[in-house]
């Protein structure tokens, strides 16, 4: 995995699927509140007049000469849950964001948030 502040360097890159094939742009990176490793990154997917952040697991992904691969493929990625380009993850959709990529998911001992803006 990548450091969080190496990942950060990323944004505006490509984010490429499994077979290399464009999904959009890297906007954010989401790190999870108990590791503060990069846990989810945002990508610009859509339509030049509808653009929306999809939400990207990163682990498995790999960072190539100007790209960042994730181990998913396109087509999941676009219909994952997304934000609008100037929105916000709220703790009540962090839930569906786990399940859509059927990954565990728990808040924190005393109830915090799962993920974390960076």
């Amino acid at each position: 995995m990548f450091e969080a502040s190496d990942i950060r360097e990323w944004r505006g890159h490509d984010v490429v699927d499994t077979g290399g094939h464009k999904i959009g742009v890297l906007e954010s990176v989401y790190v999870d509140t108990a590791t503060d490793q990069p846990f989810f990154a945002t990508v610009t997917v859509g339509l030049p007049t509808r653009r929306r952040l999809a939400f990207v697991p990163l682990t498995g992904a790999t960072v190539g000469p100007g790209y960042l691969k994730v181990a998913q493929s396109k087509d999941r990625v676009k219909k994952a849950p997304s934000i609008e380009t100037d929105g916000e993850l709220t703790a009540a959709d962090e839930p569906g964001v786990f399940a859509h990529y059927e990954l565990p998911y728990a808040p924190g001992a005393g109830g915090e948030r799962r993920l974390a803006r960076r």
